[in-house]
């Protein structure tokens, strides 16, 4: 399937927010996490992983380890034992322990606010980077996953062959007032409504403004659950 379409006009782009930002107000991610620090290693985790998967092994996690001198006390090997249902685990706990040091002995703890410093960091790239910085310090940054790389090329909204093509036309696009939010807007879109192999468009409140030209209709879509669990979600 090709996704690649025409660039939408600025008009239909201020629309296209407009009515996202109808539908939820205020989106939230829906990685689970108490603070920045945790925020952090969630997104790490979540890596070729789903949200669900990732909050399921991390709630007892937290509970036990909120910082990075916790983790690092836990230990690598402790760490596997909780997040061993997630993909990629044994990467995953060596470059989270990583990390945690690294914050430990040259930031105080603290997680930076600044994506060059952030992606400095074992296990963490420009994605996760801005990831945090948007959802931990209000930072409006686009981190540009599969379901926002997807949604930017199929509607014409910012198309793009890599990840960063994509994120960069978003923010030249992007009205300033919408940017804030149009990270959680877009991936919650794509996650419920733009789906990959079946795009949910008869319940799409974007699909007028939409350039996808291979449209389903009703009988095509999945079950118009999409919005329902989309705004649950917010």
């Amino acid at each position: 399937m090709r996704l690649k379409s025409l660039p939408m006009k600025k008009a239909d782009i201020a629309a296209f927010f407009d009515r996202l930002a109808a539908e939820i107000p205020i989106p939230k991610g829906e990685l689970e996490y108490i603070n920045p620090y945790t925020l952090l290693v969630a997104v790490v985790l979540s890596a070729q992983a789903t949200d669900v998967s990732v909050n399921k092994a991390t709630r007892p996690l937290f509970e036990k380890v909120k910082t990075p001198e916790a983790m690092l006390a836990l230990g690598e090997a402790k760490l596997k034992g909780y997040i061993k249902t997630i993909g990629l685990y044994n990467s995953k706990a060596k470059n989270v322990i990583a990390l945690s040091r690294m914050l430990a002995e040259q930031h105080g703890g603290q997680v930076p606010a600044s994506r060059e410093v952030l992606e400095t960091l074992p296990g963490v790239g420009r994605k996760t980077a801005n990831v945090v910085l948007n959802i931990a310090f209000g930072q409006p940054t686009i981190a540009v996953d599969t379901h926002i790389f997807r949604v930017g090329n199929r509607t014409g909204l910012a198309p793009g062959k890599t990840p960063l093509e994509v994120e960069t036309k978003l923010e030249k696009v992007v009205p300033e007032a919408r940017k804030m939010h149009a990270h959680h807007w877009l991936i919650l879109h794509g996650r419920y409504v733009c789906k990959a192999r079946k795009p949910d468009c008869p319940a799409c409140v974007v699909r007028e403004l939409c350039a996808y030209k291979a449209k389903t209709t009703l009988e095509a879509a999945a079950p118009a659950k999409s919005k329902a669990k989309a705004r649950k979600r917010a």
